[in-house]
């Protein structure tokens, strides 16, 4: 198969239209016409079904665009590690973590990785879904746990762990929990244990759900508790790190926490030698670094 012919089909099956597949090529409708034209008699298949709302690929279409997007992956992986063989740190990188870690830890500090590289364009993506590094649905994951995928580059960051936090206000209207039993007094402000969340994290509600708890509020990730929390709601189950990120946060019930949760850092082994990869690695290292020093400043207080 003409490869120059594959091009412009992925281009037409991706805009599902000659004429945006010609705009995005620089070619004219009829060009585009022409080659996927060539194309299908090449194959001997029929690979669009054409309407007047557009282009819908056919069976035999499908299994060639799965074919595309593949080769486009490699391709673009093949660009990356060429691009990162010079010395500047560039281009898109594709981060991904949970929901909670994003937004409270990490998001609050990329500023200092844009005043280092200001060139980087950094797509962060968050939910609890474990992304596909080898198959290069991100470039880079920070995850709760380690990965269990192969061909992964992985490095242990930080234990975090779930405990109970309020603030000063809540306390002063509501008073202040001396054990679990006080539970009866309080409103619980938490992850559902029925939302994909670490276990870790789940096991410690489901464990403070067998006392009484007064009042309940169940959101399903951690920068909503932590929302709630901050409006004085009640006390909120939250990963120890949020309080060195706000001040307005009191770590009660020091007896009560979950489990170690270890957090990881992984990138595929195919981008060892990216200089993006590893700016991105050292500089949360370096974060880490700092997050575990104000840490114990605030213990040796």
């Amino acid at each position: 198969m003409d490869w120059d012919k594959l091009r412009i089909f992925h281009a037409v099956a991706d805009a599902g239209s000659l004429t945006h597949a010609g705009d995005k090529l620089n070619l004219s409708q009829s060009a585009v016409s022409r080659q996927i034209r060539g194309l299908e008699e090449s194959l001997n298949a029929t690979l669009f079904h054409r309407h007047a709302r557009g282009l819908i690929l056919t069976e035999q279409g499908e299994l060639l665009f799965d074919a595309t997007s593949a080769m486009t992956k490699r391709l673009d992986t093949a660009s990356a590690r060429i691009r990162d063989s010079e010395e500047e740190v560039f281009g898109d990188l594709r981060v991904t973590t949970t929901i909670g870690f994003g937004t409270l830890w990490l998001a609050p500090r990329l500023v200092k990785l844009y005043a280092q590289y200001p060139d980087l364009r950094v797509d962060l993506m968050l939910e609890e879904r474990v992304l596909d590094l080898p198959m290069r649905e991100a470039d880079v994951a920070i995850r709760m746990k380690e990965p269990s995928q192969a061909d992964l580059i992985r490095k242990r960051l930080m234990t975090v762990k779930m405990q109970v936090f309020a603030t000063q206000a809540y306390l002063d209207a509501n008073g202040m929990p001396d054990s679990l039993d006080d539970l009866i007094h309080h409103r619980l402000i938490c992850q559902s244990v029925d939302a994909a969340q670490v276990g870790a994290s789940s096991t410690l509600v489901q464990h403070l759900l067998t006392y009484e708890v007064r009042s309940l509020l169940t959101v399903n990730n951690y920068f909503g508790v932590l929302q709630a929390v901050l409006q004085d709601l009640g006390l909120g189950i939250l990963p120890d790190y949020v309080s060195t990120e706000d001040a307005r946060l009191i770590h009660i019930l020091p007896e009560v926490e979950s489990a170690d949760i270890p957090v990881f850092l992984a990138y595929p082994e195919e981008l060892r030698q990216s200089k993006r990869i590893a700016a991105f690695r050292d500089f949360v290292q370096e974060e880490i670094t700092a997050y575990r020093k104000a840490l114990r400043a605030k213990e040796n207080l």
